[in-house]
């Protein structure tokens, strides 16, 4: 299967030839200093709760596995204590024990939202420390802006990936990661982190988007467009493309509006969508849409459920620029030559249900 050459020109990352993996990302707005590389297996196993001992500080090193599962709760006095509401900056305050040898999370408020599950995208925002600093390395409420990424899945820390699934959204959490939960032995955040720094999260979850997440299903309509592929199903289910016998492959890139959302208009950047890709033989078709009755942890997989996309001035979903989120839009593909290669490329078709912008 050539699927990746039929659609180069379509910057849908999660079409990669069979047996690659896929190269989707977390947003480019996500917290640069959270990306890490696959977290190790193990538990950390740590003490419930009591002081901590010599030789337990000890085991704070990177050379510690990474943790699969919250470890039970230490005492709240081993925990440092944040001031401030749901969306303000918090203001720590360190206690003068040393570190839990373990990843630790305390809801400090309880929000009233949807539980978030492995794959969800989460916005956030978010107030990071080295344990007994006074000093963020960084933080999302001084920029003003939410940040917004991937859990469970290997985009941010692994403390990430499982402290903040299975939280409440609304929710205002103290996450407290050790080495290997963290940024491991090479530390990180342009050396402010060291790899043997526990380091400590405040974390406020303000929205999640689920994988299996679609388009709006009250999208209005659009005229359909002429001399295309037609595209039939119900908004909010998978659609199906068809291409007519004899019509002619487009020589241009063009993006037509099949139904008009509600939500605020595309803007250059990372964009999440469920599609749908053929060529214009149909012999290579692919969909991110997950399949009736299958579990969210099943579409949690390279191929399958929400995905992000990139927008920009000059590629062939420049005409996505402009369009509410929430539409069903339809992308057309030219037939290509790699200026590299020389391979050609078919033409290709897309319906993309656009999503959120993050």
């Amino acid at each position: 299967m050539r699927i990746r050459a039929v659609i180069a020109a379509l910057p849908l990352l999660v079409l990669a030839a069979c047996g690659s993996s896929s190269t989707s990302t977390a947003s480019s707005d996500a917290p640069a200093s959270l990306s890490s590389g696959a977290a190790a297996s193990g538990a950390t196993g740590a003490p419930a709760s009591g002081s901590v001992s010599s030789s337990a500080v000890a085991d704070l090193g990177p050379a510690v596995p990474a943790a699969t599962v919250l470890a039970p709760a230490v005492a709240a006095a081993m925990l440092p204590t944040a001031t401030g509401k749901f969306g303000v900056k918090p203001v720590l305050t360190f206690p003068k024990t040393t570190p839990p040898p373990s990843l630790q999370r305390q809801i400090l408020t309880k929000g009233t939202g949807p539980v978030t599950t492995k794959g969800d995208y989460l916005t956030t925002n978010y107030y990071g420390t080295v344990w007994g600093s006074a000093t963020a390395f960084d933080n999302s409420y001084d920029r003003k802006a939410t940040s917004s990424f991937q859990i469970g899945e290997g985009k941010v820390v692994p403390g990430w990936d499982v402290a903040l699934v299975g939280v409440k959204v609304g929710s205002r959490v103290l996450l407290s990661l050790p080495p290997a939960d963290g940024y491991g032995s090479a530390g990180g955040a342009s050396g402010k982190i060291k790899g043997t720094d526990t380091i400590v999260f405040v974390v406020d979850v303000v929205a999640r988007i689920p994988l299996d997440s679609t388009g709006q299903t009250d999208a209005v309509l659009q005229p359909a467009p002429k001399g295309v592929p037609s595209v039939t199903g119900a908004l909010g289910k998978e659609p199906k493309i068809t291409i007519p016998k004899g019509l002619a492959q487009p020589k241009a890139n063009a993006v037509y509006v099949l139904a008009r959302g509600t939500g605020a208009k595309v803007k250059a950047g990372t964009v999440l969508a469920q599609l749908v890709v053929t060529d214009f033989t149909q012999t290579q078709t692919q969909s991110t849409w997950p399949k009736a009755g299958a579990s969210t942890a099943a579409a949690s997989t390279s191929t399958t459920g929400l995905q992000s996309i990139t927008v920009d001035a000059t590629g062939a979903l420049k005409g996505l620029v402009g369009v509410p989120l929430g539409s069903r839009v339809l992308v057309l593909v030219a037939a290509s030559t790699n200026p590299s290669t020389g391979q050609a490329s078919s033409a290709a078709v897309a319906v993309v249900d656009l999503v959120a912008q993050i």
